[in-house]
């Protein structure tokens, strides 16, 4: 009896989805990139990018490499490479950066800190309350 593999769909395992009516509540760690058309609330750590599309929500903290966001984010991001604001999108609290790579797109909103840590790295999710204790 020959047995049959499934086919592997490219790019399948390194791509989290969260599709448009879903909530998700809680942490979520990543391998790679996120796209995010639901809800998220809680904590979101990915290794590669996050897509927060139109109809996307997220309330959260979040540590990612690049992002994009057309919906709408309210948190803390930490940023290790490019922010991107659609013209739809809003960013509603603080984004950590290592390096200034944010941009605003004509219609979009930042609402909010935006800090460009010192040294070689970033710092962490639960760093980052510290700086902006710092600084008050």
């Amino acid at each position: 009896m020959i047995l049959k593999r499934k086919p592997e769909i490219r790019g399948s395992k390194t791509l989290t989805v969260i599709a448009e009516g879903v909530t998700v509540e809680g942490k979520i760690n990543s391998p790679g990139s996120t796209r995010i058309d639901g809800t998220v609330k809680g904590e979101l750590i990915s290794d590669k990018e996050i897509i927060i599309g139109k109809e996307g929500r997220v309330n959260a903290n979040v540590q990612t490499k690049d992002a994009v966001i057309a919906g709408t984010f309210n948190g803390e991001m930490n940023a290790s490479g490019e922010v991107e604001i659609s013209s739809s999108g809003k960013f509603i609290g603080n984004l950590i950066q290592k390096d200034a790579l944010l941009t605003i797109s004509k219609g979009g909103l930042f609402k909010g800190e935006s800090i460009v840590s010192q040294g070689n790295s970033i710092p962490n999710i639960n760093n980052s309350r510290q700086i902006l204790e710092e600084k008050s």
